[in-house]
């Protein structure tokens, strides 16, 4: 799990951060297991209630509308937005049109740098890739 600061955030802020992650994984009509776990592991980063889980994992079957999400986030909380919703794009392996748009869409909304997508991109790959050699690893020394 990545070191976080989100649980820090407005316990309203931590709600509406989840809504988006919720509205992220359903952009392109679809929801991988990979999307899913990435979802949940950062859904426990937020710290909220039963009742607020219950109520963000509901969102997954009919999601707020983007607008909704990102009015109720501050600049803080839209960075961290950003870049979870940058890991949960990417997290079936590939950015579709329909993806990057809502992750261009979140960029304008909070007035960030014209190319944080394509740097969150770049660290995402990053880390899969190191993630893909902590695999390796734990192969090679099975044998």
């Amino acid at each position: 799990m990545l070191p976080d600061t989100v649980h820090k955030l407005p316990r309203e802020e931590r709600f509406a951060y989840a809504r988006l992650l919720a509205f992220m994984a359903r952009v392109d009509n679809e929801l991988t297991v990979d999307e899913m776990a990435m979802f949940e592991q950062r859904l426990g980063t937020a710290l909220l209630s039963p009742p607020q889980r219950k109520m963000i994992r509901s969102a997954l079957k009919s999601p707020p509308s983007l607008e909704e999400c990102l009015s109720a986030m501050g600049e803080e909380t839209g960075r961290l937005a950003l870049r979870d919703a940058t890991l949960m794009a990417a997290a079936d392996g590939t950015v579709d049109e329909d993806e990057r748009e809502v992750l261009d869409m979140i960029v304008e909304h909070f007035g960030l740098a014209p190319d944080s997508v394509d740097h969150l991109l770049k660290w995402t790959a990053k880390g899969y890739r190191w993630m893909q050699e902590g695999y390796d690893i734990l192969n090679e020394i099975s044998e």
